[in-house]
């Protein structure tokens, strides 16, 4: 039940923000009361953060599972077509609450995750230069800051939204610039063709098994 509460909760404030959500309207879907849910949480942010744990444990989990084996500008490119797709999909308003009335646990959230994010993709990013996929002048740390800074940007801001571009043009024009930057002649070549199949296939199919909102 815990497990359900919590996914249900995520789904909740991605879909409508914090700050308007009560414990009730949270959990409203599965019909239960909320005394149910104090058995597991003390309060709302107490269920918020373990709700952004596993928000950001699914979108780990993806990148874990799918690292070792492929090319790491097909990886780079793929993890963050999803993370923009996916970031499609959450309200804006629900950013812009966890900024403003939870700044701490922001913080305290982007800490802890961010470390494990960061080791990942300096690894993939490490695994293309040896592979002669990325250039040997690439700093990895300062280019995974630069695209941290792009997809905040992205996800957090309803112009991209608004004005109705695809994933793939939004991917193409910000991170996806970055990611080609960064690779060697061969590693280009590469990648073209990946982006080129993506487009016939119309997606990225690896990483379809994502979290959907109801």
């Amino acid at each position: 039940m815990k497990q359900q509460i919590l996914q249900t909760s995520l789904n909740q404030f991605l879909k409508y923000g914090i700050r308007k959500m009560s414990i009730q309207k949270l959990v409203e879907p599965l019909g239960i009361s909320t005394k149910t849910v104090y058995k597991y949480f003390k309060n709302k942010e107490d269920l918020l953060e373990e709700a952004l744990h596993l928000y950001y444990a699914q979108q780990y989990q993806l990148l874990e599972n799918y690292a070792a084996a492929q090319n790491p500008a097909h990886l780079l490119f793929d993890v963050w077509f999803t993370a923009i797709e996916q970031s499609s999909n959450v309200n804006t308003v629900f950013f812009r609450d966890l900024h403003y009335y939870y700044p701490d646990l922001e913080k305290k959230i982007e800490v802890i995750i961010g470390k494990k994010f960061d080791k990942q993709f300096i690894g993939i990013i490490g695994k293309g230069i040896q592979e002669d996929i990325f250039r040997g002048d690439v700093e990895p740390q300062i280019a995974m800051e630069g695209v941290y800074v792009l997809y905040n940007a992205i996800a957090k801001n309803e112009q991209f939204k608004v004005k109705g571009h695809s994933t793939l043009d939004i991917l193409s024009n910000t991170i996806g610039l970055t990611i080609r930057g960064m690779c060697t002649a061969k590693g280009l070549e590469d990648l073209d063709s990946h982006i080129q199949s993506v487009i016939e296939s119309g997606g990225v199919k690896v990483f379809q098994e994502t979290m959907v909102l109801s």
